[in-house]
């Protein structure tokens, strides 16, 4: 099966480096940057502006290779993948939920933003609480996890490999292609 994912846009943000970055949008404060649509997606946006919340979806391109089980960054206890939000995923795809301050053309000025400058995106599409918000849900093993972190410290970056993908059981740099137009 061929999945030709492209991108649509960039994510602009002061963030350069993992380190110190958000770990998830609620932890990002008022930190703003913008999603930079290309021209040809200019009437796809129209009507966004009624919505508070957008949904970006993006390709984590700066994440690490892949491993079955990890260290999340809010425990010290080793987990499976799957049960983590941590960037680096055999597809690393990111999934952030942003405030919608405006939009001017093709680019939307957004807060609560928890990406790394440049972060190519795949999609956008709006937040609706009612189909969205499910605040009765189970957290599994967040629920009795340290509170305390809330900035990247650098363990899924690119380049770095704690344990090492094979000692963990993962697939190192087994990851679908990419290519960014």
């Amino acid at each position: 099966m061929d999945l030709p994912l492209r991108p649509i846009g960039v994510v602009r943000t002061p963030f350069t480096a993992a380190t110190g970055t958000p770990i998830q949008p609620a932890f990002a404060g008022d930190a703003e940057g913008e999603v930079r649509l290309q021209a040809r997606f200019r009437r796809a946006l129209e009507d966004l502006e009624g919505f508070d919340r957008i949904w970006l979806l993006t390709w984590l391109h700066r994440a690490g290779p892949w491993r079955a089980r990890v260290v999340p960054f809010r425990d010290r206890v080793e987990r499976g993948l799957f049960a983590t939000r941590a960037p680096s995923r055999p597809n690393p795809i990111g999934l952030s939920v942003v405030r919608l301050l405006g939009r001017e053309g093709t680019v939307l000025r957004v807060a609560g933003v928890d990406l790394l400058d440049r972060t190519p995106l795949l999609d956008v599409k709006p937040y609706v609480p009612r189909f969205d918000a499910h605040p009765r849900s189970r957290e599994g093993w967040l629920a009795e996890a340290g509170r305390g972190r809330r900035r990247d410290d650098g363990r899924f970056a690119e380049g770095r490999r704690r344990g090492g993908a094979a000692a963990a059981g993962g697939g190192g740099a087994a990851r679908a292609p990419f290519c960014i137009t």
